[in-house]
């Protein structure tokens, strides 16, 4: 049953309907449709929090957000040390994120009857608001007495431009993935799942997790690489990702005898 219980636990979507449930187990299940509720909740939240982030100029923070802080860092927040550039500026890409996968969601993106885990809907609920939390917790809540402008370093530069091809990299990737079940007039045909190719789905079977990867990152050179507890986040993406894409390609190579054989399932000419 753990066993059972487990499997399922680490799987959604086609990789979950290619194993055999017990039927206690469909009792949990949760449309993967509804993966547009994790990036409406990160554009409502993250942009309230960068609302208030910018606003800091005039008005200090509410206290039960210091108090939330000072609990999840266990410092005084005016301990930490990240500019208040980089917070704005990671703020901003993760909102900017956040909206662009919940329109490719809504308007791009073909769904089957796949589903996720009752455990993965309430956990990635919970996982899009913590994650502006974090980036909190890596700067400055006090107001600082030089300009934003005055801040920007190379490493900002250098985290925007790998945000920017990361972002259209997995865009181009769920274009292509949506594709497979439209026809040439763009209508939906067929909700079966079929081979990806095309773009960097030559070189690996989802790109789009190799993306997701890059944009954390990204956000990660944004802070100049100085905050451990984004690190932790990027090393959870790392994994995460990584198992999903794992799952994925050997569903395609057990599925697809014709499946070639150099594509790798995460990360380019490596794994």
């Amino acid at each position: 049953m753990f066993w059972s219980l487990g499997n399922d636990l680490i799987r959604y979507g086609k990789t979950k309907q290619s194993i055999k449930r017990h039927d206690w187990l469909r009792v949990f299940d949760i449309p993967k449709r509804w993966f547009w509720h994790f990036y409406a909740i990160s554009v409502v939240w993250n942009g309230f929090l960068l609302a208030l982030h910018l606003n800091v100029a005039h008005v200090s923070y509410p206290l039960w957000l210091t108090w939330i802080m000072d609990i999840l860092t266990g410092l005084p927040s005016t301990e930490n040390k990240a500019p208040q550039l980089s917070v704005v500026l990671v703020q901003m890409l993760l909102w900017l994120h956040s909206l662009r996968r919940l329109l490719e969601c809504l308007f791009i993106s073909i769904f089957s009857n796949g589903a996720i885990h009752l455990v993965q809907y309430a956990f990635g609920l919970g996982y899009y608001m913590a994650l502006g939390l974090t980036v909190l917790c890596s700067g400055n809540l006090e107001k600082e007495n030089v300009s934003l402008l005055s801040q920007l370093d190379w490493f900002h530069v250098a985290g925007i431009a790998l945000f920017i091809w990361a972002s259209l990299l997995q865009h181009h990737s769920i274009v292509l993935l949506a594709r497979l079940r439209t026809g040439n007039s763009g209508k939906v045909e067929t909700l079966a799942h079929r081979m990806p190719k095309g773009g960097w789905f030559e070189l690996v079977s989802c790109p789009h997790y190799f993306a997701e990867l890059l944009i954390y990152i990204s956000l990660s050179l944004v802070f100049g690489g100085l905050s451990l507890t984004w690190w932790f986040v990027v090393l959870y993406v790392f994994f995460n990702q990584a198992l999903a894409a794992q799952l994925c390609h050997e569903l395609y190579i057990s599925k697809y005898e014709s499946y070639p054989q150099h594509r790798k399932a995460f990360i380019p000419f490596m794994l």
